[in-house]
């Protein structure tokens, strides 16, 4: 038997998570991390007070103890900050990636840990298992279309030795089943689709709130002026809606192929493999964080650049304490510096890293 605290977010897996633990005899305690309130009053719906309201119901249901700690500082120093700082700078920060690191394995962890508890588990859509000589590993979730391995890239060792993902082998139906079987209150509560713990807040909204406008030159690849940006920061490579430029080719949009910060221009292209600046083939990955005890002995892997996108054969190539460079077998689309690329052999998450510059 274990003793756990469950990340107790409100939500149905994270309450199939805690039911689970408790059938299976461990001493189970529930924690709510209260990481936002928008005290700044962003634009959009923040509803820590009703996840909370949730969680302590579903605590009540099943018989444990629900704390509610307070890292709003903790959240805002190693959340917010470096999320406004990367889009300041022109990258293009995962916040859901750090979170996992920063907080929910981070200062939680730290928390579960002094407080004598041997676990921290989520309702993450993945596998933990343990190699040989015990070395802790991260496998996919067993439901493809849930799988969130993705999000878990940059956890330590040392976090994953510590983790329990109650709901990893269970398909999304299977847990709203066991979340009816235990007369779980949020069992039909609809999934967030929001920033980690910002709720339902627009990216453009947030970064407005904390970066002010820099209106700029919106160009086409030949530098032709097409119109004005209100700030490269509120544009991502890719994007093929929301610059406001028509396309004067039927049945194709611009999309954003590139940034100048230097003359503050947004560049404006076409969504082809030869669109310069938009598809590239050989990057570097840095701020490595490695699950794999031989990962340097490897040429190969399978590099997921993005949560939706397919993991990709690649060479690699360590080329510095921190850093590899990996090579594509075919062209990526949208790679952007400050995004997360995460490491597999197959099902097995190795790891991962911050793309850190493209090649075209």
């Amino acid at each position: 038997m274990a003793k756990v605290l469950v990340g107790l977010s409100g939500g149905v897996d994270s309450a199939v998570a805690a039911a689970l633990l408790v059938e299976q005899g461990h001493d189970v305690t529930a924690g709510y991390m209260k990481n936002w309130i928008n005290a700044e009053g962003i634009p959009g719906d923040c509803p820590w007070e009703q996840d909370i309201e949730d969680g302590r119901t579903v605590a009540r249901t099943l018989g444990i103890e629900l704390r509610v700690i307070d890292l709003i500082d903790a959240y805002r120093n190693r959340i917010v900050e470096s999320l406004v700082d990367g889009y300041r700078n022109g990258t293009t920060p995962n916040p859901d990636v750090w979170c996992n690191r920063e907080m929910k394995f981070g200062v939680f962890l730290d928390y579960a840990l002094a407080q004598g508890f041997g676990f921290v588990a989520t309702g993450h859509y993945a596998r933990k298992c343990t190699l040989a000589g015990g070395v802790p590993a991260i496998l996919r979730g067993a439901d493809p279309n849930k799988d969130q391995s993705y999000f878990l890239a940059l956890m330590t060792p040392r976090q994953v030795s510590h983790a329990l993902f109650p709901t990893g082998e269970m398909l999304k139906p299977e847990v709203r089943a066991t979340a009816r079987r235990f007369a779980l209150p949020v069992a039909e509560k609809k999934d967030s689709q929001g920033i980690c713990f910002l709720g339902q807040v627009r990216m453009t909204d947030f970064l407005r709130h904390y970066i002010p406008d820099s209106p700029g030159e919106i160009v086409d690849t030949e530098g032709r002026v097409l119109g004005e940006h209100r700030g490269l920061h509120l544009h991502t490579l890719g994007q093929r809606k929301g610059h406001g430029v028509a396309s004067p080719r039927e049945g194709m949009a611009y999309v954003v192929v590139g940034k100048d910060p230097a003359r503050n221009r947004l560049i404006l292209g076409w969504d082809e493999p030869s669109s310069r600046g938009l598809y590239a083939v050989t990057c570097t990955v840095g701020a490595l964080s490695l699950l794999d005890p031989a990962f340097d002995e490897r040429r190969q892997i399978e590099a997921q650049p993005r949560y939706r996108g397919k993991a990709e054969p690649a060479d690699i190539e360590r080329i510095g304490g921190d850093q590899v460079r990996l090579r594509f077998h075919a062209p990526q689309r949208a790679i952007a510096p400050g995004q997360i690329c995460a490491f597999y052999d197959g099902g097995r998450l190795l790891g991962g890293g911050v793309f850190q510059a493209v090649d075209e």
